[in-house]
């Protein structure tokens, strides 16, 4: 039988090791990319024609737009918006009870440009919601009840539901928030600063700062290596294990077929020399042939056989060893049941 658990440990500890080296790798990716102290340097590295293509950069800054979105139920001011609103009711199972549940209704999500302001520049910020490390913030959550219509309520009732109301749940990202964006900067026609989503390179958008970001990211790739480490050992254990107790299988079966051997060749002989003495009386003929070969185990040689097996009906095996079979030893059947004999 294959180790499923010890190969699902190693495979595990393989996927962690790959997201550890990922993590490293972002890291360093941070480390290495351009950091603006002002979005007014971030103007002057195109101006002085940087050589270095494409430019990823790290900028700080606020959220701003020219035109934000004022959300319904909050009245916050964001540049990205999301609604959602969720039925919530209890429908009635196979078992007679009710349980909660819910189905979402309405999803929709405004966006409106936006950019990064530290009072000395502004820089354009494309594809947000694609960046690693971007969360909205929840603005506002209304449960509003359902109506108590009795028309309503009988035929939900009569479908197995009973409607508890709408959950309305707004996320932004208000305008105001310090952010940290880390992506590649490009210059428009127009004079225009955009940070966008490299081609290739980290794209990061966070409240956190480029040092927490690389510590954090530092901190995930030791978990995961440590936990790579952990689950490859302990799925190598498991198939070790596995490997000797089928070792021990394969060896116990060699040497239950070995003495079965000898028994029969044992068996084999005593036939020969009656054959050849002679038969006498049937007292004396049967006195002779239990001295000769006396009727036990196969496996313990200790004890006499007294359990049958059923289907195959062979009987060379004690009840003791035949608790720790699974199949015949003389022609290798499954054995369904056991039936102890008495010869008195």
């Amino acid at each position: 039988m294959i180790p499923w658990g010890g190969l699902s440990c190693c495979l595990s500890g393989a996927a962690l090791y790959l997201l550890g080296r990922s993590s490293g790798r972002d890291a360093e990716l941070l480390k290495s990319v351009t950091r603006v102290n002002q979005l007014k340097e971030l103007a002057q590295l195109f101006d002085t024609g940087s050589k270095v293509l494409p430019l990823i950069v790290t900028v700080t800054g606020r959220v701003g737009s020219e035109t934000p979105i004022t959300c319904e139920y909050s009245g916050l001011r964001g540049v990205i918006v999301e609604e959602t609103a969720e039925q919530h009711f209890l429908k009635h199972n196979d078992a007679g009870s009710w349980i909660q549940d819910s189905a979402l209704m309405l999803s929709m999500s405004k966006e409106v440009p936006w950019y990064l302001d530290d009072g000395t520049g502004r820089a354009f910020v494309v594809g947000a919601r694609g960046a690693t490390g971007f969360v909205l913030t929840v603005g506002s959550e209304v449960f509003e009840e359902s109506g108590r219509s009795l028309v309503r309520g009988t035929l939900d009732y009569l479908q197995g539901l009973k409607m508890l109301g709408v959950k309305r749940i707004e996320r932004l990202l208000p305008t105001g928030t310090s952010l940290t964006v880390v992506g590649e900067a490009v210059k428009d026609d127009i004079g225009t600063v955009r940070i966008q989503r490299p081609h290739k390179g980290p794209f990061y958008i966070s409240p956190k700062t480029i040092d927490e970001l690389i510590a954090n990211l530092g901190k995930w790739a030791r978990l995961y290596k440590y936990a790579s480490f952990g689950l490859t050992v302990f799925g190598a254990f498991f198939i070790t294990k596995h490997a000797i107790q089928y070792i021990l299988e394969r060896k116990r079966r060699w040497e239950l077929q070995r003495r079965v051997l000898a028994a029969a060749a044992a068996k084999r002989s005593g036939q020969d020399n009656e054959g050849a003495v002679g038969k006498t009386e049937n007292g004396s003929d049967s006195t002779k042939r239990d001295r000769l070969m006396p009727d036990l185990c196969v496996i313990c040689l200790e004890q006499e056989y007294n359990a049958v097996f059923v289907p195959c009906g062979h009987m060379c095996c004690c009840t003791t060893c035949c608790s720790h079979l699974t199949n015949c030893p003389l022609c290798r059947r499954r054995i369904e049941q056991v039936v102890k004999t008495f010869r008195h």
